[in-house]
């Protein structure tokens, strides 16, 4: 609409210009060659006098009167002026002209051209008169001067000869209007086609973008309904078979997790009972090491190294399958966050010895209380410290606990090799490893941080990681203080305050 708009207007105006340099370009010309005609009847006149007349007086009268007379009833009006000189204008008196017609309408741009004898000339003015004259209403005009010489002194005298031009203003103001008048229909019609194209476009995009945002929720029956045999139809076709192909892809997709997830469930239920059966064995040979050969009882330790390990991994299959069936359950009591870190350092002690770290509790100096189960807290405490620990190269780990009305967090901190970028989020996936070549020194299975992230979520809350390379990592675990409150900040920052400084 608005680049319509702006068309017309343009092509308007350019019209109207063209119009109006027409109608005045062929008004000028025709009273150019009207006064020419005039000027070039008096100079007859003028040639035919008597030359024995020598009244100046006289000779300026019968000048004048008869172009005035032709003039009144022509619509034009007529100047005679003085003999030319550069000290002489029409308001100085002495001229002779139309009753009625104030001199001022001769502009002194065009007196002072005619200062020296000087062609025919001619330039826009304003008419303005103290009476009415025939044919010559107030307003805009053009005035053509022309000189003469009279016998009598053999002196030049200019003739201006005003015409009116408000027949060309009428017929301005008249096309414009009709421009105008054609203008406004145009744009309404514009409109309305607009209207009409966008409804006919837009209507079946907004309804592909409502079921476009059904099939986003998950309602994959949806389709759009196909009329006509136009681009629109053809787009709607092939969008219902996009749907179609991605339904049957999902639901197979679906299929085959909830096969897998199946399969996982089944074996490690499976597993339990040879597990049971080949830990018994293990546990009498390894009680009977002080009677074996070295290499034997050096074997029956590694045998029972190795089930500790595999019970392990069946615990966390297990616990995994139910996470993805849907079937883990909260037991939520108050949990003070703060006591949960000590008895994971604790647990963890033994293996930060063997690894020459440190473990170091930043106590707030008041409790941080959150509601959650605390065997699901303390599991991802300590899956967060032993991979601290893992990764710690021999430095301090440190642990921060913080709270503040909403939520409660604890941040496990180490200053090891680090994360690279984008593996803060990678790091949560299962079985993912930052260096596939790195031992698990720990003993871990690969599942602790993705067991670790569903226990978050299960509680509402945030796991986060954070890490720089040779610059260690932080891990933030918080926790709404109420399970029912939606966390909305974390009282302890993600990028520890060192890492902020170094940057």
């Amino acid at each position: 609409m608005l680049l319509s708009a702006l068309v017309v207007g343009v092509v308007g105006a350019f019209l109207i210009q063209q119009t109006r340099d027409g109608l005045l370009k062929n008004r000028v010309d025709a009273v150019v060659q009207e006064a020419e005609g005039e000027t070039e009847t008096a100079r007859e006149q003028l040639a035919a006098a008597s030359p024995t007349e020598v009244d100046e007086s006289a000779q300026q009268q019968a000048l004048v009167e008869p172009i005035i007379a032709r003039g009144s009833t022509r619509g034009f009006a007529v100047v005679l002026s003085p003999p030319v000189d550069e000290d002489v204008r029409l308001a100085d008196g002495g001229a002779k002209f139309t009753e009625g017609l104030d001199l001022a309408s001769v502009p002194d741009e065009l007196q002072a051209r005619f200062e020296s004898v000087s062609p025919t000339a001619w330039t826009y003015t304003d008419i303005t008169t103290s009476e009415d004259i025939a044919g010559l209403p107030d307003g805009p005009g053009v005035v053509v001067g022309s000189q003469v010489r009279l016998p009598a002194d053999s002196n030049t005298y200019t003739l201006y000869y005003l015409y009116s031009l408000d027949e060309q203003q009428r017929t301005l103001a008249l096309v414009s209007r009709a421009m105008l008048v054609a203008g406004v229909p145009l744009l309404l019609l514009v409109a309305g086609l607009t209207w009409l194209v966008t409804r006919q476009v837009v209507t079946p995009i907004r309804m592909a973008r409502r079921v476009a945002e059904r099939l986003a929720a998950g309602q994959l029956q949806e389709r759009l309904r196909v009329r006509g045999e136009d681009d629109l139809a053809r787009l709607a076709t092939s969008f219902n078979q996009m749907a179609s192909n991605l339904q049957k892809q999902i639901r197979q997709l679906e299929e085959l997790s909830r096969l897998q997830r199946r399969f996982v469930s089944d074996v490690s239920h499976e597993l339990r009972t040879p597990i049971t059966t080949v830990r018994m064995a293990s546990d009498v040979i390894h009680d009977a090491r002080p009677f074996l050969d070295p290499v034997t009882g050096r074997a029956a330790e590694l045998l029972q190294k190795e089930l500790d390990r595999f019970e392990t991994l069946l615990a966390d299959l297990l616990e995994i399958s139910r996470f993805d069936a849907g079937a883990a359950v909260l037991e939520a009591e108050d949990v003070d966050l703060v006591d949960v870190a000590r008895r994971v350092v604790d647990m963890t002690s033994a293996l930060a010895a063997q690894r020459d770290t440190r473990v170091v509790v930043h106590d707030p100096g008041v409790p941080c209380v959150a509601e959650a189960d605390v065997r699901r807290v303390e599991r991802i405490v300590r899956n967060l410290v032993t991979n601290a620990i893992d990764h710690a190269e021999s430095r301090d780990v440190e642990i921060f606990v913080g709270a503040d009305p909403q939520s409660a967090a604890i941040a496990v901190r180490d200053h090891g090799i680090g994360l690279g970028p984008g593996e803060s989020a990678m790091v949560f996936n299962r079985f993912w490893r930052a260096d596939p070549a790195r031992a698990r020194t720990s003993g871990g299975t690969g599942l602790g941080l993705s067991i670790s992230l569903e226990d978050t979520h299960l509680h509402g809350g945030w796991l986060q990681a954070w890490g720089r390379p040779g610059e260690g990592a932080q891990f933030r675990l918080t926790l709404p203080r109420h399970l029912t409150t939606q966390l909305r900040h974390s009282p302890l920052p993600l990028v520890p305050d060192d890492a902020r400084e170094t940057a």
